[in-house]
C-alpha cells in the first residue's frame, strides 16, 4: 500500500491505494477543490460486478447516513421550536402543566456541561442547573436500559399530571429516546435522610438540626402528599418507594416528595387488581421501608405507602436510620419492644433534641406510627386518617394552617 501523486490536466490528485490480489480500492483527493472521493477498480482477472457492488454499497451507506442526519436535525428543530414557544400539557385534573421542553444542548449550557453533581440515585444522576433570573433546577438523568427508559417515561408522564405543594414540581424535560432527562424543582436543603443523619453539612448544605416542631410538620406534609396521590388525584397513584431520601426539603424546610420511577397507577380501589401485575412479578421498594405483606404476597396497595410512611415517622422521632447497612438491622425491629409500651416513648426520642419536645405529642405520633406498621394492611390507617389524627393530637403543627381557610 502506498501514496501516489500524479498530474491530470492541470489538477493534482492524491490517491491512497489499498490493494489485494483481486481488487484495488482508492480514496481520491482533489487537491484543488479539497474534495475526497471513492474509486473501486478491478484488476485482472476480477469481474466488473465487483466494481458495481462496491459503488452500490457506498451509495446505500451514504443514503442511510443522510437520512439519519435529516431525521435527527428535524427532531432537534422541533424540540427547539417547542421549547421556545412553550409546551403546555393538561393534566387529568384539568390544570395546565408549565413544564418546558429542552434539548440536550440547552441543558449542557445550563449545567455548565453537567459539572455540578447534586447526588446519585440507584439508577440516576442529578445535576445542578442554573437558568435566567437566578432560577435553579435539578436535572435528573437515568442510566440507559430498556427497563430504566420505561421508568423514565412513566415518571415523566406522572409528573406532568401532578400539582401539589408537597410534591416536587416538574420544570422541564427532554423526551428524546437517547437523551432524555427531567428538570425538577431544586431543593437547597437536600433530603430528609441527609438532614437527620447530618450528611447535608458535609455536602455544603445548611447543617442545622431539625427541631421537633419542624419534624412534625414534615410528617404532616408528607401525609398530605400521600393523601393527594391516593385519594385526590384522578390517576390514583401508589408511589411504591417512599423513603427519607425521596423526601426533599426546600428553603423553608417544607417537604417535597420525589422519585416516581417505581409508582403504579390505576388504584381506584385500595388494592390493584392481580391481573394488572402480569405473570412476572418485580418487587419495588427499598430496604427498611418495604411493606412485609407486599414482600410476601406481591400484592401492591395504597397501604404499602402507609407502611413506608410509618417508618419515616420513626426516623423523625428517633433520628435513626431505617436500615443499618452495618448491622443489617431494620429500625422497625429494633424499636418493636418500645412501640408496644407507651411508657418507653421518651427513650425513643432523638437525644440530639436535648429533651426539647412535647411528650404527649411524642406518644400520639409514636402510636400513629405503630398503626401504620401493622402487619395486616387492613388495620393500617388511610392518609386521611393520619391527617385527622395529627390535626387533633399534634398542636405544634398549627403554624402550618395560619392564613389558610
Amino acid at each position: 500500500m502506498g501514496l501516489h501523486r500524479r498530474s491530470d490536466v492541470g489538477r493534482r490528485r492524491e490517491l491512497k491505494f489499498c490493494s489485494t490480489e483481486r481488487v484495488r480500492v482508492a480514496w481520491v483527493r482533489d487537491a484543488e477543490n479539497g474534495v475526497w472521493g471513492f474509486l473501486c477498480g478491478s484488476s485482472s482477472p476480477v469481474k466488473r460486478w465487483t466494481e458495481k457492488y462496491c459503488l452500490t454499497a457506498l451509495f446505500v451507506m451514504c443514503l442511510v447516513s443522510f437520512l439519519k442526519f435529516k431525521l435527527r436535525r428535524k427532531r432537534t428543530i422541533d424540540r427547539v421550536a417547542a421549547s421556545e414557544h412553550g409546551n403546555h400539557h393538561y393534566g387529568h385534573d384539568g390544570f395546565k402543566s408549565s413544564a418546558r421542553r429542552y434539548t440536550w444542548d440547552h441543558m449542557q449550557k445550563h449545567t455548565m456541561n453537567f459539572s455540578s453533581v447534586l447526588g446519585y440515585g440507584g439508577f440516576s444522576t442529578v445535576y445542578l442547573a442554573r437558568f435566567p433570573g437566578s432560577t435553579m433546577g435539578a436535572v435528573k438523568i437515568h442510566s440507559q436500559s430498556d427497563r430504566l427508559n420505561q421508568a423514565f417515561k412513566q415518571e415523566l408522564d406522572i409528573l406532568l399530571h401532578l400539582q401539589h405543594d408537597n410534591i416536587v414540581q416538574l420544570l422541564g424535560y427532554c423526551d428524546d429516546p437517547d437523551e432524555g432527562f427531567l428538570v425538577l424543582e431544586y431543593a437547597p436543603n437536600g433530603n430528609l435522610q441527609e438532614k437527620l443523619q447530618g450528611v447535608g453539612e458535609s455536602m455544603g448544605r445548611k447543617g442545622q438540626m431539625l427541631p421537633w416542631k419542624r419534624r412534625m410538620a414534615i410528617a404532616f406534609q408528607l401525609a398530605e402528599a400521600i393523601e393527594y396521590l391516593h385519594e385526590k388525584c384522578q390517576l390514583q397513584i401508589v408511589h411504591g418507594d417512599i423513603k427519607s431520601s425521596n423526601v426533599l426539603l426546600d428553603e423553608q424546610l417544607n417537604c417535597k416528595l420525589c422519585d416516581f420511577g417505581s409508582a403504579k397507577m390505576g388504584f381506584s380501589s385500595t388494592v390493584l387488581p392481580p391481573s394488572s401485575h402480569g405473570t412476572k412479578r418485580m418487587m419495588i421498594g427499598s430496604p427498611g421501608y418495604t411493606d412485609p405483606h407486599y414482600f410476601r404476597t406481591g400484592l401492591a396497595s395504597k397501604k404499602n405507602d402507609v407502611y413506608s410512611y410509618g417508618v419515616i415517622v420513626l426516623e423523625l422521632i428517633t433520628g435513626m436510620e431505617a436500615f443499618s447497612a452495618h448491622s443489617g438491622e431494620r429500625l422497625t425491629r429494633t424499636l418493636d419492644p418500645m412501640l408496644r409500651d407507651s411508657e418507653k416513648v421518651v427513650e425513643m426520642v432523638d437525644p440530639h433534641l436535648g429533651g426539647d419536645f412535647d411528650l404527649e405529642e411524642a406518644k400520639v405520633i409514636t402510636s400513629l406510627s405503630a398503626m401504620c406498621l401493622c402487619d395486616s394492611p387492613s388495620l393500617r390507617p388511610s392518609a386521611s386518617d393520619i391527617l385527622r389524627t395529627m390535626r387533633n393530637g399534634i398542636p405544634s403543627i398549627s403554624f402550618l394552617f395560619r392564613g389558610k381557610a
